[in-house]
C-alpha cells in the first residue's frame, strides 16, 4: 500500500487533483498543496511556528477526536520533518 502524499508545508492530505498546488508554468506540484503553493511560490511567508498556529485554529474542522493542545503536540514533532521545514 503506497503511503499517502502529504503537502509539504502543512501536512494537509493531497488527494485529489484540486488540492494540488500550482508551479511557475501552471503545471501540478506533487509536494505541496493549493492553499500553501502557488504559482510556484509559497503562498505565505511564515515560520513553522506561525503554521503550527494557523493550523491549530482549524482542528474542530478536521477532527473532533483531539484536543487543539494535542494536536500542537503532533505538529510540533511532525512538521520538522517536512521538506518545508526539515533543517538542511
Amino acid at each position: 500500500m503506497e503511503n499517502q502524499k502529504l503537502c509539504q508545508s502543512c501536512g494537509m492530505p493531497l488527494t485529489a487533483e484540486e488540492t494540488l498546488g500550482t508551479n511557475t508554468d501552471g503545471s501540478k506540484n506533487e509536494e505541496y498543496c493549493v492553499y500553501c503553493f502557488k504559482d510556484g511560490t509559497f503562498t505565505a511567508d511564515i515560520s513553522m511556528e506561525e503554521m503550527i498556529a494557523f493550523c491549530a485554529e482549524h482542528v474542530g474542522e478536521w477532527s473532533m477526536e483531539i484536543s487543539k493542545e494535542d494536536a500542537i503536540a503532533q505538529m510540533n514533532a511532525y512538521f520538522p520533518k517536512l521538506k518545508r521545514w526539515a533543517k538542511a
